[in-house]
């Protein structure tokens, strides 16, 4: 008797497990939203870069937040490429404010 009690209780449990695991997504609903927005304005300004055919330009790195905010980091050869590289960022759409953290190593 107490062995079918414990089988039943094991079945059950096993099968409660996956709802449980399911209860603690916590993620808001409009969080995937978010993130395909940043994804598609850091895609845009690294195109941009890119098709600028200044070598350096391709190897910034560009993070971006839900708010249009836009860091640049990296490093760049020039000054007028890292002017160049916010200029490019600003002029994208959905970009609010571009914080240019590129470093100029003169090479």
């Amino acid at each position: 008797m107490k062995l079918s009690k414990l089988a039943a209780l094991a079945v059950i449990g096993a099968l409660a497990a996956p709802l449980a695991s399911q209860a603690q997504d916590t993620k808001p609903a409009g969080t995937a939203k978010v993130w395909v927005k940043d994804s598609v304005v850091t895609t845009k300004i690294k195109a941009q870069l890119a098709a600028s055919k200044v070598s350096s330009l391709a190897k910034v790195h560009v993070d971006t937040d839900a708010d249009g905010w836009v860091q640049l980091t990296g490093k760049v050869a020039t000054q007028a490429e890292k002017d160049r590289a916010e200029l490019i960022a600003k002029a994208v759409d959905g970009v609010k404010s571009v914080d240019n953290q590129l470093t100029v190593t003169g090479k």
